[in-house]
């Protein structure tokens, strides 16, 4: 993308809109429009899942793949809960029922987050 003034002594990079940084240096989280989505804005449900043999797990939807370093996410939470997970089909899935503390966890980051489910 062509800066301002493109080509002049007046030349300026685009700038990011939120941090003022050259978009090449810019880090905002971005959705793939290119437009940034903050987490506030981004509303993920948390629900559980009885899986076969009577495991449940816990899953988190509704969070922007490029907005959202899913893989960061997921190991960071694999830490804090001592369990394994995996990311399938834009979808976080951890294991056991975490549910009520994945949401707490989630509005402190700043996510609209929502128990989902019974």
């Amino acid at each position: 993308m062509s800066g301002l003034f493109d080509g002049t002594p007046l030349e300026r990079p685009v700038t990011c809109e939120q941090c003022g940084k050259p978009r090449k240096q810019c880090k905002c989280p971005r959705n793939a429009t290119g437009q940034i989505l903050n987490p506030r804005d981004q509303h993920p449900r948390v629900s559980r899942e009885r899986r076969s043999g009577g495991k449940t797990i816990t899953i988190i939807t509704g969070l922007d793949n490029r907005a959202t370093n899913l893989q960061q996410l997921l190991k960071d939470l694999k830490t804090k809960f001592g369990a394994g997970g995996t990311i399938t089909e834009g979808r976080i899935e951890l294991q056991g029922d975490h549910r009520d503390k994945l949401v707490a966890i989630l509005k402190e980051r700043g996510y609209q987050a929502k128990p989902s489910g019974g």
